[in-house]
């Protein structure tokens, strides 16, 4: 593996931006504070990453921070995660960046486990707890609406990216699999960018061929929660649950749960309530929203499987950085890498949808009061729109929580 040559250190006159000279250890604390205040989602984490080593310390120039961010956008993968490994090879080479990513997600994840444990323990059924867990489901759907909303205002940019998202959706309500939708919209997308519009039409033509010859198997993300259960996973399935789930996250951590429902829900791993729960627990702790894949791999595996899922979500945003590091700037100027990424992107949208709709179908079914169900969401829905502040997510996943203990129990 080719070694990382660090930058030059700067003349007074210069004043170039470049990481101070940290031991291993000093450079695995120093992430792993930021791990430990990673709270209020992406957004919340990467303005403090920028704060403390671009502004204030100067590990990194501004507009390079900048660049560098759009990369990882482009990328799928938890962009505040990445943009660690990615500053922690900047600081002491792929070690430093394998340390300073561990340790951004190591308090998340400790405490996702032990939160697992416990879920797994204490009696939720007919309790007031469940009631209260009834409550943060709503309010779940609601935060997950908001998150659609704007992953949507980023990535479907013009009509044909609509196209793309409402023919995803139309796709996977009619059984297909997201194996052929997505590839399918981002060729089309490219191609149709680029004034190819024959090969664009023979590109839907094809996956509209694929998806009736694969009717009697087709198992898409709108029937997940009817698939018949299969046997207990394996730490080796879950992997690949969390793999898949990691290399298919563009714009957001929300992006990856119709992929990791599909694959645990979807196999009768877990049930619907078991996976909101998990996204409800995600948003209140310092950690990348895609730790709910740890919460997941738990339920439908135990501690292995926690792991496993954990490994593969993350190996994507430690890979991309630790293998591409001196190239990875260049893929922001690959125009059509861009487009069909942006055209796959379209295509996620269109499922996280599908997938809301049936996680809403779910929680109306099992709450005992749809009435006092509607006025959480609602409610939760109003203050994400309204109160645009990092503590927006917890609070109104413990305004859920409270009104769920006194209405649904």
């Amino acid at each position: 593996m080719a070694s990382i040559e660090h930058p030059v250190l700067p003349s007074p006159v210069a004043g170039e931006a470049r990481p101070p000279e940290l031991s291993y250890p000093a450079l695995f604390l120093r992430f792993l504070r930021f791990g430990l205040m990673a709270f209020g989602g992406p957004v919340a984490q990467i303005a403090m990453i920028r704060r403390e080593l671009v502004d204030e310390e100067r590990w990194i120039a501004s507009d390079r921070f900048n660049n560098l961010l759009a990369v990882m956008q482009v990328l799928p993968g938890p962009e505040a995660h990445e943009l660690c490994v990615h500053l922690g090879i900047r600081a002491k080479g792929r070690l430093g960046g394998l340390l300073a990513g561990l340790g951004f997600m190591l308090p998340g994840l400790v405490l996702m486990l032990v939160l697992a444990w416990a879920y797994t323990r204490l009696p939720i059924q007919e309790t007031v707890l469940g009631a209260m867990f009834l409550g943060v489901q709503a309010a779940v759907i609601a935060v997950i609406v908001r998150a659609v909303h704007r992953i949507g205002e980023h990535i479907l940019l013009d009509p044909w990216l609509w196209a793309a998202a409402l023919a995803a959706a139309a796709a996977s309500l009619a059984g297909v699999s997201f194996w052929i939708v997505l590839p399918a919209a981002g060729a089309a997308y490219a191609l149709g960018s680029n004034a190819r519009y024959a090969l664009a039409a023979t590109v839907v033509l094809l996956a509209v061929g694929l998806a009736v010859l694969t009717w009697a198997e087709g198992a898409g993300l709108a029937g997940a929660a009817t698939e018949i259960p299969e046997p207990a996973p394996t730490a080796t399935a879950l992997f690949w649950a969390g793999l898949k789930g990691g290399l298919l996250t563009f714009g957001g951590a929300y992006t990856a749960i119709p992929f990791i429902r599909y694959d645990t829900v979807g196999r009768g791993w877990m049930s619907d309530a078991q996976f909101l729960d998990g996204l409800g627990l995600s948003g209140i702790l310092p950690a990348p929203l895609v730790i709910f894949a740890t919460f997941v791999g738990w339920i439908s595996g135990g501690l292995a499987g926690a792991l496993a899922m954990t490994a593969g979500m993350f190996l994507p945003a430690f890979a991309f950085s630790l293998l591409l590091y001196e190239r990875l700037e260049a893929v922001v100027e690959h125009k059509r890498l861009q487009l069909f990424l942006a055209g796959v992107a379209a295509g996620v949208v269109g499922l996280i949808v599908v997938t809301v709709v049936d996680l809403a179908r779910t929680t109306a079914v099992r709450t005992p009061s749809l009435t006092a169900t509607a006025v959480i969401f609602a409610v939760a829905l109003g203050i994400m729109y309204c109160w645009k502040s990092k503590l927006a997510t917890p609070a109104v996943l413990a305004m859920g929580a409270a009104i769920g203990a006194i209405a649904l129990s």
